[in-house]
Order: C-alpha cells, then sequence, then structure tokens
C-alpha cells in the first residue's frame, strides 16, 4: 500500500526534527500550533496547507522537498 502525501510529510518531519534534537513542543512555539496538531502531522493524520508546510520546513531548516520526498 502506497503511503499518502500526509504520511510522508509526517514520517520526513519527525525524522528531521529528530535528527536536529528537536522535541515537538520546540516545533509547536516556533510554529505557534497546538502540539496535539503536530502529533497528527507527524501520524500523517493532518492534512496540511502549503503555507505551514513551508512554515514546517523553515522551522526545521530544510527545502519542503525533503519533507515531501
Amino acid at each position: 500500500m502506497s503511503k499518502t502525501t500526509a504520511q510522508k510529510f509526517g514520517e520526513n518531519m519527525k525524522k528531521i526534527r529528530l535528527e536536529k534534537g528537536m522535541s515537538q513542543g520546540d516545533i509547536c512555539r516556533e510554529l505557534g500550533l497546538d502540539r496535539a496538531y503536530i502529533s497528527n502531522v507527524e501520524n500523517g493524520k493532518q492534512n496540511l496547507t502549503i503555507s505551514t508546510m513551508e512554515k514546517v520546513a523553515k522551522a526545521l531548516g530544510v527545502n519542503i522537498d525533503q519533507l515531501l520526498k
């Protein structure tokens, strides 16, 4: 079964966040978003707008394509 874009984005977001030693709380504070929302994103249960994807990429210091691959 192929993964949805939301699932790929969430997995990559979590992997990059952990590689950078950041917690979900760090991302929440950076983006001004709720921790439950971030958790849903990382679990592929939340669809994001393109602007939110761009904010996540900026907060992680990566290009958006790294989160979507």
